[in-house]
């Protein structure tokens, strides 16, 4: 054989560019239809599994949630306190008012008690003034009657300096109220009206009748005279006392039913009198 001689090459031949692009669209209908195949696959594929790594808690963060945790118990501590208060709080007003009412209620009692033993000892007095007189004309009869006759008749004359300032200051207070251990202005017992009259003309008398029985000279029922001390019971024992203020009549607090009044001797025959004028 000739070198010269032709010898077949072995190097595939070149595809033709049609055959080329055939290919190609061949293979990506293939690669489209086995996506729509996986697209389309049953629901109940498993999902895949991934491990999430988690933060890890940095002092700082620590830091904050310990604070949080105590502020939190602190406010709920402060709510209790405030809670124990306010029942406390609570307490002390039920306390208080019921403390009140109490003191009221006492008050009120001690008041009554009080008017009760009032209300009883001007009983006994007027009880005791009715014995007496009871006891006074029964003993005297008519001896009395005829002194306080001739003392009426003979005292008929008007009163005159200190006497009649006395008169006038007694007269004025007539119709004022009778209160026991009353001295004015405006209510009276029968000694604290007499030791008011006589003040009026710069003379201090003792505050009681027992007292004031015994404060001057003793004068008879028969020789009265206007501005004398009238007594009933006994000189210091006396438990009524009055002031004569001539023709036959006497001013005197009497008691809580009349008060201050201007009567006849005969309405209430005197035991006796004293002149301190």
């Amino acid at each position: 054989m000739s070198h010269t001689a032709h010898i077949p090459s072995h190097r595939k031949p070149r595809r033709s560019a049609s055959k080329t692009a055939l290919r190609a669209g061949v293979a990506g209908g293939v690669l489209s239809t086995i996506a729509v195949a996986g697209a389309a696959g049953p629901a109940q594929a498993e999902p895949v599994t991934q491990t999430i790594e988690m933060p890890t808690i940095t002092s700082g963060l620590s830091t904050a949630v310990a604070a949080s945790a105590q502020a939190t118990q602190q406010v709920a501590q402060d709510l209790q306190t405030q809670a124990q208060e306010d029942a406390a709080a609570a307490t002390a007003a039920k306390t208080a008012k019921k403390a009140k009412a109490e003191a009221v209620r006492k008050a009120e009692a001690k008041k009554k008690a009080e008017a009760a033993a009032k209300a009883k000892a001007e009983a006994a007095e007027r009880a005791s003034r009715t014995t007496a007189r009871t006891t006074l004309s029964a003993t005297s009869g008519s001896s009395t009657g005829t002194a306080v006759s001739t003392a009426s008749s003979s005292s008929s004359s008007s009163a005159t300096g200190s006497a009649a300032a006395v008169i006038a200051f007694a007269q004025a207070q007539v119709g004022d109220a009778y209160v026991s251990g009353g001295t004015g202005p405006n209510s009276w017992d029968c000694s604290g009206l007499v030791q008011a009259a006589f003040r009026s003309v710069n003379i201090d008398l003792p505050r009681v009748s027992q007292a004031q029985s015994t404060a001057g000279t003793q004068v008879s029922l028969s020789n009265l005279q206007p501005g004398d001390i009238l007594y009933w019971g006994g000189a210091g024992s006396a438990y009524h006392v009055g002031i004569y203020v001539g023709n036959g009549q006497f001013v005197g607090a009497q008691n809580s039913s009349t008060g201050v009044v201007q009567r006849p001797l005969s309405y209430d025959p005197p035991s006796g009198a004293v002149r301190v004028l």
